[in-house]
């Protein structure tokens, strides 16, 4: 007799999320209040920035991941935008670099100080100076050292070399209506972007084609988002005719039907999609929503396979998102969202449960790390690489990050060679210890003297533990009235 599988097998079916203690969350933080739907929030394994309130003129908070509890109303922000802060993005190849997108029109790239700001930051390493409507989206280059997007209310997306403060690509004919937003593929040779004519386009920005495109891929009027998968799938959020939320995914050889579509609820919250492209899974939270939505993607029908939902009391004004390589992977932690309350940042942790106190491989496959698989005038000439993986299995420390310099005559002198794309890199022995010693010279004679002389000594340590032991024997004796 044969039985049907009831429960599909995946290890990622009890993963459960939990909110840290009150004493580890930010509190008394004014979260902006302005009608945008960015996620107000970055995060990376150094710092945590969140988009405040600020009068006369916009500014993020920039907080170190101790700096926990009340944070001081006086806490110094950075504050050199004339107009509110619509988004913020940490650069993936150094993690004291910040890119911010404003309201005055302008993109400005910070450097943070090791241990967080002690002074207003009010002086940017850059601004960059292209679009002429508000900017709402800033997104990094994922392999390339130095490339920045930026998309604004003008529908133009620009990409910067933030090296050398110069326009690489503009394209300006490409979106009829408002960008809600753009995600880069595994390697950063296309992106994919969302807009308000309800088609989602996928872009190769330096022939500036739309390569393939789907109207109407959600049928409400409602925002939605696409993002690459790492297998070059792209998923969706949306609404449908009738204004339930939706998800979808699509294969870029044929965007006619979607692989797998299915309906959530009838919120108005736009939904915000999160990424993992290690586990494949996909993490969806709503605007204004108390949840935390997690399915798995993979290649069997249905595709989408829904895990598992975190619910709290509290709804989401935003959320932050950890790079894998900030996690805790002795908790088996996979994932680490900072969901932003009216006056508060919580963390919370999601974990898969393992008994094994081993490090787990199939939890933790190499990962993307912080360094540039190529630079951006080697992006330019037309060169892809994938990200330089790194294990998580050692305490991975990365080199040194030296400050970011803009340099309009010579493009990013003091670039440091490029690891082999794709390639995992692993942790090695200082030189010293990997270099084979010169051998010394031996004395036979000096040799043979203390040989003698350890021989000697262990003797009378011999003797006197046998005087020692007789004694005691005599003092139990005594003890006894034997004697």
């Amino acid at each position: 007799m044969s039985f049907r599988k009831v429960v599909r097998q995946s290890k990622f079916r009890h993963v459960f999320g939990q909110p840290v203690k009150n004493d580890q969350c930010y509190d008394d933080i004014r979260v902006s209040r302005v009608t945008w739907d960015s996620t107000f929030c970055a995060v990376n394994p150094k710092f945590m920035a969140v988009i405040v309130e600020a009068s006369g003129g916009g500014a993020f908070l920039v907080l170190p991941l101790h700096k926990t509890g009340r944070i001081d109303k006086s806490y110094p922000t950075v504050c050199g935008h004339t107009g509110p802060v619509l988004d913020i993005d940490w650069c993936p190849h150094n993690d004291n670099v910040i890119a911010s997108g404003s309201e005055d029109c302008t993109v400005m790239v910070w450097q943070i100080p090791d241990n967080g700001l002690t002074l207003p930051l009010t002086e940017p390493v850059v601004v960059l100076e292209g679009h002429s409507k508000r900017i709402g989206i800033i997104t990094w280059h994922p392999t390339a050292r130095n490339v920045l997007l930026s998309a604004g209310c003008d529908n133009v997306v620009i990409i910067w070399n933030v090296g050398t403060a110069e326009e690489l690509y503009r394209l300006d004919d490409l979106h009829p209506d408002l960008i809600y937003n753009v995600s880069w593929n595994r390697d950063g040779s296309l992106f994919c972007s969302a807009c308000k004519d309800k088609t989602v386009r996928i872009i190769d920005p330096r022939r500036g084609l739309v390569i393939a495109e789907k109207e109407r891929a959600h049928e409400g009027a409602r925002p939605m988002r696409a993002i690459f998968l790492a297998d070059g799938k792209i998923f969706t959020t949306g609404f449908s005719r009738m204004s339930e939320r939706q998800l979808a995914l699509w294969s870029p050889d044929n965007l006619e039907e979607p692989m797998a579509q299915q309906e959530l609820d009838s919120s108005n919250g736009a939904l915000l999609p999160f990424y993992d492209p290690d586990t494949n899974v996909v993490y969806v939270c709503g605007k204004g929503d108390s949840s935390i939505r997690y399915f798995e993607i993979t290649e069997e029908h249905p595709y989408i396979h829904f895990l598992n939902t975190f619910t709290s009391k509290e709804p989401q004004r935003g959320m932050g998102w950890m790079p894998k390589r900030g996690l805790d992977v002795n908790k088996c932690e996979i994932a680490r969202f900072y969901k932003l309350h009216e006056r508060k940042c919580e963390p919370i942790i999601m974990t898969v449960p393992r008994k094994s106190d081993l490090f787990q491989d199939d939890l933790y496959p190499d990962t993307a790390g912080p360094e540039a698989a190529i630079e951006a005038e080697d992006w330019v000439a037309g060169n892809t690489a994938g990200p330089v993986l790194i294990s998580l299995r050692e305490a991975y420390v990365p080199t040194k990050q030296r400050d970011l310099k803009v340099n309009k005559k010579n493009v990013l002198h003091e670039s440091r060679p490029a690891s082999r794309p794709g390639s995992a890199a692993r942790l090695s022995a200082p030189p010293s210890l990997t270099t084979s010693m010169p051998t010394a010279t031996v004395d036979s004679g000096r040799l043979e003297e203390v040989l003698q002389e350890l021989k000697n000594l262990r003797l009378v340590v011999a003797e006197q533990g046998e005087r020692i032991a007789k004694l005691e024997q005599q003092l139990s004796s005594m003890e006894n009235g034997d004697v």
